[in-house]
């Protein structure tokens, strides 16, 4: 695989997942957040080559960028980000649109006529967005176990070089491939 610089958006559980598979497997990873000093204790336990700064700092860093925030947070961080940093570049997008301000279970942020990813892809016109690893737990997302088989993860993205680099990750990865779904509109019934 060529790419081996990977900068992933996010600070929860989910983009420390990701940041710690992409570092076991000798990638050089470095986390996008606004507070980069609370992710200090969690780079020096992690092993691998990993780094911490801004938004900006880890788009612009990755030959590839893994979108690992909140729904709802999407709009903002990629505006931090800036969306001129992901041109020509894969963009794994690992969120949902989850609603968490009710009580009780999350509920979506919109749904059945668009999607978050459809949202990713216009914002970011100028990268390739595949829908990745939202449909799997943070902790089956690198070397996943299952009690029967493994089965493909799926993806969707209107790029199919890019859906190709997505499976040589989750093969890396320990997925047997990938199901590809078809483009980015499919995010809307499968995979979100």
């Amino acid at each position: 695989m060529a790419h081996r610089r990977i900068g992933i958006l996010g600070s929860g559980d989910v983009a420390k997942a990701l940041g710690a598979g992409f570092a076991k497997y000798d990638w050089e990873v470095q986390l996008g957040t606004r507070t980069p000093e609370n992710l200090q204790a969690w780079v020096t336990e992690t092993e691998g080559t990993i780094s911490v700064d801004s938004f900006s700092d880890a788009a612009s860093f990755g030959d590839i960028v893994a979108l690992s925030v909140l729904g709802a947070a999407v709009g903002d961080v990629l505006e931090l980000a800036g969306p001129e940093n992901f041109d020509g570049k894969l963009v794994l997008d690992t969120t949902n649109p989850l609603d968490f301000t009710q009580e009780g279970p999350p509920g979506l942020l919109f749904g059945g006529t668009d999607s978050l990813s459809e949202r990713v892809q216009a914002t970011l016109s100028g990268a390739r967005v595949v829908k990745c690893f939202n449909t799997v737990s943070n902790a089956q997302m690198v070397d996943p176990t299952f009690e029967d088989e493994t089965p493909p993860m799926l993806i969707c993205g209107n790029d199919e070089d890019a859906k190709k680099e997505t499976e040589e990750i989750l093969v890396e990865f320990g997925w047997p491939g990938a199901l590809d779904v078809g483009p980015i509109e499919s995010s809307r019934f499968g995979s979100e």
